[in-house]
């Protein structure tokens, strides 16, 4: 009984995943399009929603193409890792107030363990391919998480230092009185920008870059392979929107410490997704050079000085949660 009951939600947490991953699509092609002035998707049903399920009915459909040169075992395996573990990050996510699968302690760390662990499905996926294209992809997307990683978690660190706590749950409830981005404005953009790098999206996609590497890691990947790398790919951005919204936003919680619910954290994680779109729209791709020179020589003395002046202003006022 008890593993039927954990089943149920776990796939009440997956399928909705899955439902809003389809709907993510949809609005970020309709919404660059009308950045771009033009239409985006508009035949398949009202406003051109239900484009996403054509496209997914599509890869489902096509047939599976094994490349002749590829370690088919380990070429089979790396898209379901990408997918299995942007998955089960969400289980120590806390949508609402009572609204989370497991309440753990370590929330934070898991999420850090997890998306740590998110590059070993990219690194197989490009060496199993035996295609440059594909290992140089693989590659870029190491080095740039690795990079983005390090500022990540020290960001993380200085918001745990405030709330003193690692429980995602208690760290929203931290920010009853005043939400931590008011205070540290800050290293909350550069936690966002990191995101994006984290993801691979614009302006940091460089690990998928169209004009000199085709697609990338998933550049020799057809029907359901490619269809969980981007399944993974989209449920890592909304995933860490959510952790945007939790450490600096105050999840559920309304302004002044009103109580929200899972409706309130919804919007605040719509509006982080849209900003994700919007930057796709608006910025040209970096250069590569640029990309870990930024991580490396701005962000991480940025996010390392913020944590050591955090804990001396904490220290030092005896503000220590």
């Amino acid at each position: 009984m008890q593993t039927i009951k954990i089943s149920i939600k776990v796939l009440s947490i997956v399928l909705p995943l899955l439902v809003s991953v389809a709907f993510f699509t949809v609005m970020e092609r309709k919404i660059i399009g009308a950045i771009q002035r033009r239409r985006g998707p508009n035949t398949l049903g009202f406003f051109g929603i239900f484009q996403a399920f054509a496209d997914g009915l599509k890869l489902l459909t096509k047939e599976t193409i094994l490349p002749s040169s590829a370690n088919k075992k380990l070429f089979i395996i790396a898209p379901i890792i990408t997918f299995i573990l942007s998955m089960i990050g969400w289980a120590v996510i806390p949508l609402g107030p009572n609204s989370v699968l497991s309440d753990i302690n370590l929330g934070v760390i898991y999420l850090f363990a997890i998306s740590s662990l998110g590059v070993y499905g990219i690194i197989i996926a490009g060496w199993s391919s035996n295609s440059k294209y594909a290992f140089l992809g693989a590659l870029r997307s190491a080095a740039q998480i690795i990079s983005y990683e390090v500022s990540i978690g020290f960001i993380m660190l200085s918001v745990l230092l405030s709330a003193g706590t690692i429980n995602c749950h208690d760290i929203i409830l931290a920010q009853h009185k005043i939400w931590y981005c008011f205070p540290i404005l800050p290293i909350c953009i550069i936690f966002f920008i990191s995101s994006l790098a984290e993801t691979n999206r614009h302006p940091f996609d460089l690990p998928e870059a169209e004009a000199e590497l085709v697609s990338g890691y998933n550049v020799e990947y057809s029907a359901i392979g490619f269809a969980l790398f981007f399944l993974g790919e989209y449920g890592n951005i909304i995933l860490i929107s959510c952790l945007n919204v939790i450490l600096f936003i105050g999840g559920w919680l309304l302004p002044q410490g009103g109580e929200g619910n899972t409706l309130i954290f919804g919007i605040k994680v719509f509006i982080f997704l849209i900003l994700f779109i919007w930057a796709r729209a608006a910025y040209p791709r970096f250069r590569y050079d640029q990309l870990i020179r930024l991580g490396w020589k701005v962000f991480l003395p940025l996010s390392l000085s913020w944590v050591v002046l955090s804990a001396s202003i904490l220290i030092a006022f005896n503000w220590l949660p």
